[in-house]
């Protein structure tokens, strides 16, 4: 199959081989030159389907050189495919300092998408989607990732964490501190493989189930907790003499919404706020 020449960021499976996509195969086996997170885990992959292509480290710890090649080979009209361990690349994983540079030396990118752990955790939570926050991996220090979930607990949105599997249990322990014991939130472990746990309940809950079962820390781990949407935002006295004086003038959602962008306040809640009035 003869591609197109440039950087392709190609998604492999996150466990099950199945994930695997033919467009993934097809640009693995038709590349010049496959840059792997990791060489010895991305060889195994290919040698299952059959690939047989030269692979080149490429991580965090990687020198300019590995960098440089990578670039003169999709210069020179080659194809290069990044990739990860696992999953989707750049999605807490190195990388994006390559595309960058490869987009600043005018070569083309080429996404091939697939599998990625934290979406297929969303996906399956019974949680709301419609926004979320993707944190990856929180700080390993406990007063570090304490003072990060602090910040996060009255975020709205749905929040998306990785978790070393040795941490999970502090991590947990931090979460039921900082978000309190009763918010939701779903312990998705070892997705597609064969010991997989997907477990929705309370944050003191899943602790509880997690320190009862040393399985449940072992292996790769996603934790997706609840936004707080019951948050409630005062309205203060300047805003509200504001919203009234304008609402004498516009109607209500469009006074809402002036007020709103001046103020940072949610314009459904100035809205409720008028409508209240007498």
């Amino acid at each position: 199959m003869k591609l197109d020449s440039g950087l392709y960021v190609v998604a492999t499976p996150i466990g099950n081989l199945g994930d695997i996509s033919r467009r993934a195969l097809e640009v693995l086996a038709a590349a010049d030159l496959v840059a792997a997170e990791d060489t010895r885990t991305t060889r195994n992959l290919l040698a299952k389907f059959n690939i047989d292509n030269q692979v080149l480290a490429y991580h965090d710890h990687s020198d300019a050189r590995a960098g440089r090649r990578i670039l003169d080979c999709v210069t020179g009209g080659g194809v290069v495919a990044l990739v990860s361990d696992a999953g989707t690349p750049l999605i807490s994983d190195p990388g994006y300092r390559l595309v960058r540079d490869a987009q600043e030396a005018g070569l083309v990118v080429f996404p091939v998408p697939g599998p990625c752990a934290a979406v297929a955790a969303l996906s399956a939570s019974g949680l709301p989607t419609d926004r979320f926050l993707f944190e990856g991996f929180l700080p390993g220090k406990a007063t570090a990732r304490q003072g990060r979930l602090a910040e996060l607990a009255q975020r709205p949105e749905t929040l998306v964490f990785y978790e070393a599997p040795h941490r999970v249990l502090e991590c947990l322990a931090d979460m039921v501190e900082a978000f309190g014991a009763e918010r939701e939130a779903l312990l998705a472990r070892e997705l597609t493989k064969a010991f997989e746990t997907l477990r929705r309940a309370p944050l003191a809950d899943l602790q509880t189930f997690v320190a009862a079962d040393s399985n449940q820390q072992r292996g790769e781990i996603v934790l997706v907790v609840a936004g707080q949407r019951d948050r409630v935002e005062t309205i203060d006295a300047d805003s509200a003499r504001l919203l009234r004086r304008l609402a004498q003038e516009l109607p209500p959602k469009r006074a809402a919404a002036v007020v709103a962008d001046l103020t940072g306040l949610r314009k459904k809640q100035l809205y409720d706020f008028l409508l209240q009035q007498d």
